[in-house]
């Protein structure tokens, strides 16, 4: 029994790049079945075709916005049996991750990544397989974000130990006795804390009930 090939619709407003792609994946193994230069062709061509999976360029025309990735959205609510596989000249973060965030038969891809050919056609093997894959230089991207986002950050150690103490539902004399410390170096920890934290100001028994939620929120 012969195994059938991956069917693939190639979404890229670029012509020599989407020529130059299809000619990789026809050689690689994948039936091209389709081929599209903006997101209204790319949705005619799925609801036509069916693909295994969808290579889409998320900036095309007539802006060069979000087109692609929002055609993208609409076939994975129409097919979401259908892979998709995003390529994008920069890491864009926000765009992306909720599409991402579905978890299966979904990739993102800097175009850079093309070129490493050997990568680029197990990536889009693992997507018609069910898989996912995200480009390192956007994992990266993530991280950064999430570690510039991180609102503990600029805790110090001992405030991070008397946050922890909080959450436990310790009060500052509690909190004093575990940590052998005064109650009133405690309440300039807590101070810190808030001030750092850039809570509002409220009651303090509201900001450390918000403190202690930030804190659960981001372990």
């Amino acid at each position: 029994m012969v195994e059938r090939r991956a069917r693939i619709t190639l979404a890229e407003d670029d012509v020599l790049l989407r020529a130059g792609l299809a000619s990789l994946l026809e050689r690689s193994g994948f039936e091209i079945v389709a081929q599209a230069g903006d997101g209204e062709e790319l949705i005619a061509a799925v609801r036509e075709h069916q693909p295994d999976v969808a290579i889409v360029d998320i900036r095309m025309p007539p802006a060069y916005e979000t087109e692609g990735l929002d055609a993208a959205q609409v076939i994975r609510q129409e097919f979401p049996s259908i892979g998709i596989l995003l390529l994008s000249a920069h890491v864009e973060v926000d765009q992306a991750t909720e599409l991402l965030a579905a978890g299966q038969r979904v990739g993102y891809l800097l175009k850079s990544r093309v070129t490493e050919v050997s990568e680029f056609i197990e990536t889009v093997e693992r997507i018609a397989q069910g898989g996912s894959v995200v480009d390192p230089g956007l994992v990266q991207e993530l991280l950064t974000a999430r570690h510039k986002d991180d609102p503990l950050e600029s805790l110090t150690e001992r405030e991070r130990e008397v946050l922890a103490l909080m959450a436990e539902g310790r009060s500052n004399a509690g909190i004093a006795n575990r940590l052998w410390i005064t109650e009133g170096t405690v309440e300039k920890h807590v101070r810190s804390i808030l001030a750092r934290m850039q809570l509002p100001e409220t009651e303090d028994d509201h900001r450390r009930v918000l403190a202690v939620i930030t804190f659960l929120d981001n372990r």
